[in-house]
Order: structure tokens, then C-alpha cells, then sequence
């Protein structure tokens, strides 16, 4: 808390790279959606993932295996909610909505989790909170409808909208059970949800190789399976952690709303996507109902 300003910059930009990684695996995943699976995508990524961290991880994994078998069905829920479901759900939308949308839906998510620990835990929120809370979730349906009221009239919503609507509730779901996690490091914690993520996500995979083919190994494809699975999933998870030890989890939490900045600047420059005032009314809400719901009292 003392720490000078130029202590603490380090931390700021370590933070601002997780949000870069995440905006870059929703764009990324738009990009490559004719070429791969959403399944195959999500599979791959988190088994290349856990590849990479088990050899870093395993004195912890098997310091805390009597920790994970004694709270075996947290853990499961903890990996489908927040590994297997969650990524397939926002691969999958990226077949019939824009990155811009899913970033700028993805940014609700801390707002959903204030609701669902209300519901799950009483947790009591102040007037403020709760219209900052109000504010996120009209911001989301300023892009979901895209500012045209009349399309939740004639239910002219895209299906990737909807999509991302439901990954995002169980994220935030995933997020508000962390708490309940077994009591480990949080490198095996991570080890052990990404492995058991995989094993939910390998009879969807098998089922999508017989539904849908499997994807040409392409040095493009091979490449974006390296990126998802290295940057959105380890080294964000790093840089976003680093923050919060540093600077706290307030100001860190603050950097969500770099995501839609980020993304809608590689999806114009590299997906050749157009930002609309739709785009900007719901960014503006969002990041409004976010102050306001972080504000004490």
C-alpha cells in the first residue's frame, strides 16, 4: 500500500497484458473459426495448457493430491464451469456474432458475479452497487440489440449474443464458488482444474470429430492452439495475479474493461471489423456500471 508509483508501474503493465491475452484469444478465436472446431479449439487449448504447467507444477500436484481427491466434486465443478463449458461456449458463439460483441458481453462478468453471490451467499450489495450492477446489464443489451430496441421484439438476437450471455453466468458461477475451493497451492489448483477441464471436454471432442471432421494441422492452426494456450491461459493467469498482490483487487479488477478496447482494435486491424456507436454506448455503460458497483457504500 506504500509502495511509490514507480514501484507499483511494473504491476500496472503486467495487469494490462492479461486483458490484451484474453481480448486476443476472443479474436483469435473469431479468426479461425472456419478452420477449426470450437471443441477441437477449446480441447486442444487446455491440453497443451496443462502439458506446459504439469512439468512446473508437479512437487505441488503431488504435495496436495490427498487435498484434491478429499474435494473431488468442487474441483469437477470448478472445471466445468470454469474450463470445459465456458471456453467451447465463447469458441462457439464466435461462429455467429463479432469479437467486439463478445469482448464487450464478456465485461458484464463481474457485475453477474456480485448477483450470484447475493444469491448464493446473501452477500448484501449497497444501493449504488446495485445500480451499477442495473447499468452493466443495459450496457450488454445496448450490443447484444444492438441499439435497436425492437429487435428483442421480434427476437432478432444472434445466436453467438446469447451464447456468450450464457458463458459468461457460468463463469461468473465458477467465480463465486472459488472461495470453496480445497485448501492447496494455487498452481496445483490450477494443474489439477485444467486436467479434469480436459477430461469433461474429451467425449465432446470425440463426439465433434464424428459430427464434424477434425482440422488440417496447419502451421496457422497449430500456432493459434500455441496462443490460446499459452498467453490466455497461463501467462494472464500470472500477470493478473502478480497485480492483485501488488496493486489490490479493486484497481486490478478495473483493467476488465480494457478487454473490449483491446479486442476491438486486433479485430479491425486484423479481422476487418467496424466499431459502431453501439459498440461505444455499451462500452460507456458497462465501464459506468463498473465504477459504480466497485464505489464502497
Amino acid at each position: 500500500m506504500n509502495a511509490t508509483p514507480q514501484s507499483t508501474l511494473p504491476a500496472f503493465l503486467m495487469v494490462a497484458v492479461a486483458p490484451l491475452c484474453w481480448a486476443g484469444n476472443i479474436v483469435l478465436a473469431k479468426g479461425v473459426a472456419e478452420l477449426i472446431p470450437p471443441v477441437s479449439l477449446a480441447f486442444w487449448r487446455w491440453m497443451v495448457a496443462f502439458a506446459l504447467l504439469l512439468p512446473l507444477t508437479w512437487p505441488y500436484v503431488k504435495r496436495d493430491w490427498k487435498a484434491a481427491l478429499a474435494g473431488w466434486k468442487i474441483l469437477v465443478l470448478l472445471a466445468l464451469f470454469g474450463v470445459t463449458i465456458f471456453n467451447t461456449l465463447l469458441y462457439t458463439a464466435m461462429h455467429t456474432t463479432t469479437a467486439i460483441n463478445g469482448a464487450l458481453i464478456q465485461t458484464t462478468m463481474p457485475a453477474v458475479i456480485i448477483v450470484i453471490s447475493l444469491i448464493l451467499y446473501g452477500e448484501r450489495i449497497s444501493g449504488i452497487q446495485a445500480a451499477g450492477v442495473v447499468l452493466c446489464v443495459i450496457g450488454a443489451g445496448v450490443v447484444v440489440l444492438k441499439g435497436r430496441w425492437q429487435a428483442m421484439v421480434d427476437l432478432a438476437l444472434a445466436q453467438g449474443d446469447l451464447l456468450m450471455i450464457v458463458a459468461v453466468v457460468l463463469y461468473a458461477l465458477y467465480s463465486a464458488l472459488l472461495p470453496k475451493r480445497p485448501n492447496m497451492h494455487p498452481m496445483s489448483f490450477l494443474t489439477y482444474t485444467f486436467g479434469l477441464g480436459c477430461l469433461g471436454l474429451l467425449p465432446l471432442y470425440l463426439w465433434e470429430i464424428s459430427a464434424v471432421g477434425t482440422f488440417a494441422p496447419t502451421p496457422g492452426v497449430i500456432g493459434s492452439i500455441g496462443y490460446v494456450a499459452l498467453f490466455p491461459s497461463i501467462v494472464a493467469y500470472f500477470c493478473w495475479n502478480r497485480g492483485v498482490a501488488v496493486i489490490g483487487a479493486n484497481r486490478t479488477g478495473l483493467f476488465i474493461n480494457l478487454i473490449p478496447a483491446f479486442a476491438a482494435i486486433l479485430a479491425i486491424i486484423f479481422l476487418g471489423e467496424s466499431l459502431k456507436s453501439f459498440h461505444l454506448a455499451g462500452m460507456a455503460l458497462i465501464l459506468a456500471g463498473f465504477v459504480m458497483f466497485n464505489r464502497q457504500g
